[in-house]
């Protein structure tokens, strides 16, 4: 569907892309990854055509359409937002406007005109690829897709121009998944998603038609979506089979077999340089000598990916608060004649690890800020335990760092403990050595600008932490450097956060925000959510009339041979089934292995020097997607009617 062929785009003396080589084929679902400006977003918009590159080329088939959703930027105006949303059917507007000026043409034409008969004719051409469109389910769809994404009905007729920058991007999704590209570029599409409107995303994305390609933050996002994964570092661009997880594993082993052949080249290298050192004065050797030379010159050297800086740090012992850490009674705020939080009551003992849900504007971050004692509220109370010492990162942390200060007099003003040599240990823990650590805040990109909050946070020694979205910007290195640092503090510590892999594995309750309060359940994210969806189900099932109890026959109880005839006519019932399925998966392990070989070809630059041959493979490879995708739909097909004759 889509080939990059040995893209190469350099800046200054840095190579972001050198001799890029990869494919994307129909229904495609890859991951994007690599550490904070290696690339991902230029590579986004490369294949989007808004930015330009040096050399290579990318080959595209005329069928293919392609959207891309950037991280942020996006703003519409002056509609409201179902017009808004119903404008990205242009195909759509474009044949209603074709058959208008159709109709208004006849009525000026001779009826036996050759004109009128062929304007006749494309009239119904039109009409009829209107109608294979579904025009009529049109809305339904539009709202079907806008409440998933959490808007409310009553938002249909508002204007774009009253949403924030967080619902603009989710108008600028909801266009896309409306408009069904054939390729789907998503940076961090979850940036600006709740946990249900994520959850929701998933599922769509999973039975999405057309192909992915997306830049995620989110472990769990992307283990359960993608099923390839394109790493970017340093320059290359390197093709995996599988999801995040299985990337990981994969990374580690090539560059264990990329280690193990550097150590024997340069071994070999360093006996052919001895060689031509020791005999390069002899004429007996001379002729020797200059073949090895040549060999030395013609060698493809094997170049060792340096480690990636990472961020390390843990957060200092904190001292011992009270039983009771701190709580809210009957806690109300508003803004202006906006009702955030209403009768609100929850207390916080001490070794509590909790996570914070709640639709957007439930009021999350409002309350965090409430509770970190910078936002005042209306009514109610707020008491801080006995000992209780408050650590803040909030979620906007731009709008909390002086830019006229530079990274170091950040940290400093707020020390509580540690002389200069102790803040600058601390600073290069974050990566900032040397001379880094005067820049200003100003000039910080938004991953730089986390760091140095939360850097903030270990100059402060404090028992309660509260953490609003702390790993918006941070890669899925560091954020795993935060998990382990949170999983060891020994404080109390709650976090607002969409990434619901990050906070699964250290948080031990969820504390649900609503509109009229708040509640706290056990547990982490993923299993409120399968008890609200478990819930829900009931309540469904509630709902709905009960159809007539059947009498259940009675299980035979007859003597063993019967028995076993029964149990041999249901094995026989069910082998043709299980022949089937299995004869379907070694098809897919066939056709998946012959894929992993191609992808290795299609890796190496050189492949596409051979044009005939290349394009023979990259033939193969597409058909064989479509094959494996019709497998997978006849094993899924297979396995329901199994799973229902057991």
């Amino acid at each position: 569907m889509i080939t990059l062929r040995n893209i190469t785009l350099q800046y200054g003396e840095r190579y972001l892309f050198r001799d890029a080589t990869a494919s994307i084929g129909a229904k495609d679902r890859i991951g994007l990854v690599g550490a904070n400006g290696a690339g991902k977003t230029t590579l986004l918009k490369l294949l989007a055509g808004k930015e330009p590159y040096d050399s290579g080329g990318i080959d595209k088939a005329n069928y293919v359409s392609i959207g891309y959703l950037p991280q942020d930027g996006i703003a519409a105006h002056g509609k409201t937002l179902y017009d808004e949303v119903h404008s990205a059917f242009t195909n759509i507007i474009e044949l209603n406007k074709k058959i208008e000026e159709a109709n208004t043409r006849l009525n000026d034409l001779d009826t036996a005109s050759e004109e009128y008969a062929e304007t006749l004719e494309l009239l119904g051409e039109w009409e009829l690829q209107l109608e294979d469109l579904d025009v009529a389910r049109l809305p339904s769809r539009i709202e079907s897709i806008l409440l998933g994404l959490g808007f409310q009905s009553s938002d249909m007729k508002r204007m774009t121009d009253e949403f924030s920058g967080g619902w603009q991007m989710r108008i600028a999704l909801a266009k896309l998944l409306l408009a069904q590209p054939s390729l789907l570029l998503l940076d961090e599409p979850t940036n600006h998603l709740d946990v249900e409107s994520q959850s929701w995303l998933e599922g769509f994305l999973r039975k999405y038609h057309g192909s992915l390609l997306m830049v995620s933050h989110d472990r769990a996002f992307l283990d359960s979506l993608t099923t390839r994964t394109f790493e970017v570092y340093q320059g290359a661009l390197t093709v995996y089979t599988g999801n995040y997880s299985k990337y990981e594993s994969a990374s580690v082993e090539r560059r264990t077999q990329l280690e193990k052949a550097y150590v024997k080249q340069q071994r070999e290298l360093a006996k052919t340089e001895r060689f031509i050192e020791r005999f390069r004065a002899k004429a007996t050797k001379a002729k020797q000598v200059q073949s090895r030379i040549k060999a030395l010159e013609k060698v493809d050297r094997i170049e060792i990916e340096q480690d990636q800086s990472e961020v390390a740090f843990s957060f200092p012992a904190p001292p011992r608060s009270g039983q009771i850490v701190i709580e809210v009674q009957d806690l109300s705020k508003s803004y202006g004649e906006l009702q955030v939080i209403r009768d609100a009551n929850i207390r916080i003992e001490r070794g509590d690890r909790i996570a914070v849900v709640g639709v957007n504007g439930a009021g999350k971050t409002t309350l965090a800020k409430i509770l970190a004692g910078v936002e005042p509220y209306q009514s109610g109370e707020r008491i801080v335990g006995g000992n209780t010492s408050i650590s803040y990162f909030a979620q906007h942390q731009a709008d909390e760092l002086d830019p006229s200060l530079d990274i170091f007099e950040t940290i400093e003003r707020v020390a509580e403990v540690g002389n200069n040599t102790t803040l600058r240990t601390i600073l290069g823990s974050f990566l900032f050595q040397g001379d880094d650590v005067f820049k200003k805040v100003k000039v910080l990109s938004g991953g730089e600008r986390n760091r140095v909050a939360l850097a903030k946070m270990l100059v402060q020694p404090a028992n309660f932490l509260i953490l609003d979205e702390p790993t918006n910007h941070l890669d899925i290195r560091s954020q795993d450097v935060l998990r382990r640092a949170l999983d060891e503090y020994s404080g109390t510590f709650l976090i607002v956060s969409h990434n619901r892999d990050f906070v699964d594995s250290i948080v031990t309750k969820v504390l649900e925000v609503r509109k009229d309060g708040l509640s706290l359940h056990p547990g982490n994210v993923s299993d409120y959510l399968r008890r609200r969806e478990e819930q829900l189900a009931a309540q469904g099932r509630a709902a709905s009339p009960r159809p007539p109890q059947q009498r259940q026959p009675k299980e035979s109880k007859g003597n063993p041979k019967e028995q076993r005839r029964l149990r041999a006519q249901q094995q026989a019932k069910l082998k043709p089934l299980k022949d089937k399925l299995k004869k379907v998966e070694a098809e897919i392990a066939e056709l998946e292995s012959q894929q992993s070989e191609y992808e290795t070809l299609m890796a190496d630059p050189d492949f596409y020097k051979d044009n005939a041959k290349s394009q023979e493979v990259l033939t193969t490879y597409d058909a064989n997607k479509a094959k494996i995708e019709t497998a997978y739909e006849t094993w899924s097909e297979v396995s329901d009617q199994l799973a229902e004759a057991e």
